[in-house]
């Protein structure tokens, strides 16, 4: 087994309960259960999962903006609380939100000082990273007068402007139309075969997952049903999409690893 301080990120036996009061009256939402998973140093790994499953819960905890209720998490090896580690993680959300009155220059100017980044460095990620996310003729264009799918594109370039480790996306295709899917796609692989970065990656469009991922967890309910390596899905009959189906839909029962 990997030595875990070497891994990019481990779960081991994570859960989260969100508690939320009303008029003395205590609710609880087990969110995430017990969920144990390691991402290997220089692999996509993809997280598949009906609305309400767990992802978004996943990633927050995996990045220290919230603190499991069991269960441990470990980013490179540290609490995903300590900067040193979160330094080396890069992050867009399913909606990125800049400040509407600054270019795409000034947003990641800011982002890298925010990194550390200064000086010449700084110009050239900035230029380097506009170019890989398809944004340079749009430089000094307004967040107000971007698209969504331009946006997003901009979220992803905040993201890896630091050259992080691993950069955890959720729903990074989300808005975008067939082309820019088609770019995104291709700077996630420059990022991972070029650069060699670990990847986390959740997407509700199946074909991209089997397509860019080296290994799947399927979340159901806060359940990690199933851990698979490419080989399952490529020699299953009916790919990804026929194993994701029957996971989410048969009968919850124990834990399933593949």
């Amino acid at each position: 087994m990997p030595d875990p301080t070497a891994l990019p990120l481990v779960f081991a036996s994570v859960g989260k309960v969100y508690e939320q009061s009303h008029l003395g009256r205590t609710t609880r939402q087990q969110a995430l259960r017990s969920a144990s998973f390691e991402i290997r140093a220089g692999e996509i790994f993809g997280l598949l999962g009906l609305n309400g499953s767990g992802k978004t819960t996943t990633f927050k905890i995996a990045l220290g903006l919230i603190q499991p209720s069991q269960g441990e998490a470990r980013l490179f090896g540290l609490s995903p609380a300590r900067a040193q580690a979160r330094r080396k993680a890069g992050y867009l959300p399913e909606v990125p939100v800049f400040s509407q009155h600054l270019s795409c220059e000034q947003i990641l100017a800011f982002y890298g000082g925010l990194s550390g980044l200064g000086g010449r460095l700084l110009e050239t990620r900035i230029a380097d990273t506009l170019d890989l996310c398809g944004l340079k003729l749009l430089r000094r264009r307004r967040v107000r007068e971007l698209s969504k799918g331009y946006r997003q594109r901009l979220g992803l370039a905040q993201a890896i402007l630091h050259n992080p480790e691993l950069l955890i996306l959720d729903e990074p295709a989300s808005g975008l139309d067939p082309l820019a899917i088609l770019e995104m796609r291709r700077a996630i692989e420059h990022l991972n075969g070029t650069l060699k970065t670990s990847i986390l990656l959740s997407s509700h469009s199946i074909s991209e997952i089997e397509r860019l991922c080296d290994r799947v967890a399927i979340l159901r309910e806060g359940r990690l049903v199933k851990v698979l390596e490419k080989s399952a899905w490529k020699e299953a009959q009916g790919g990804l999409e026929d194993i994701f189906v029957a996971a989410v839909a048969a009968p919850l029962g124990a834990r399933e690893s593949a």
